[in-house]
């Protein structure tokens, strides 16, 4: 089998070097810790934790405190969480932005099929008015058989 020359007419393959990302399965955890960052169940847990932190940093026994008085350690932890938190939930945000446009679209589609079928039908009924007003009743036909047997027997009494 003979080897594949480059070819300098034609760009080089993508070439991936380091870790493969898959975006779809990153995106779906991202929305998951989204949606659990703006929980009441979230927001209860940082609380106790919050709290259960100042505690024992302010009111523990001194040489088992890990955090001093000005509490430098949670604020940088807070400060992490929320460096986090913000693009995840960007990103979220941005996904439901496109299942949204891509909902609309559709919707948009589906509304066009409608009105066009709408139309047509309305064409088609004003067709089947115009073809309606066109044809004989019954109660035409009646007087204009009526008529037509007046005239005869108006006839046979001139003649007769």
């Amino acid at each position: 089998m003979a080897e594949k020359s480059a070819r300098l007419d034609q760009p080089r393959g993508r070439q991936r070097r380091g870790i493969s990302i898959d975006h779809e399965r990153f995106g779906r955890l991202s929305e998951r810790i989204a949606r659990f960052i703006g929980s009441w169940k979230f927001i209860a847990w940082m609380t106790v934790v919050i709290v259960a932190w100042i505690a024992w940093n302010a009111l523990g026994p001194e040489h088992l405190r890990f955090d001093p008085y000005a509490f430098l350690f949670l604020t940088l932890l807070l400060s992490l969480q929320a460096s986090y938190a913000a693009p995840l939930i960007l990103l979220a945000q941005n996904r439901q932005a496109d299942r949204d446009r891509v909902q609309y679209q559709d919707d948009r589609a589906s509304t066009d099929r409608l009105l066009a079928d709408t139309e047509y039908l309305l064409r088609e009924v004003a067709a089947l008015r115009i073809a309606m007003g066109e044809l004989a009743t019954r109660d035409y036909i009646r007087g204009e058989i009526r008529d037509i047997l007046q005239e005869r027997d108006d006839e046979r009494e001139e003649r007769g």
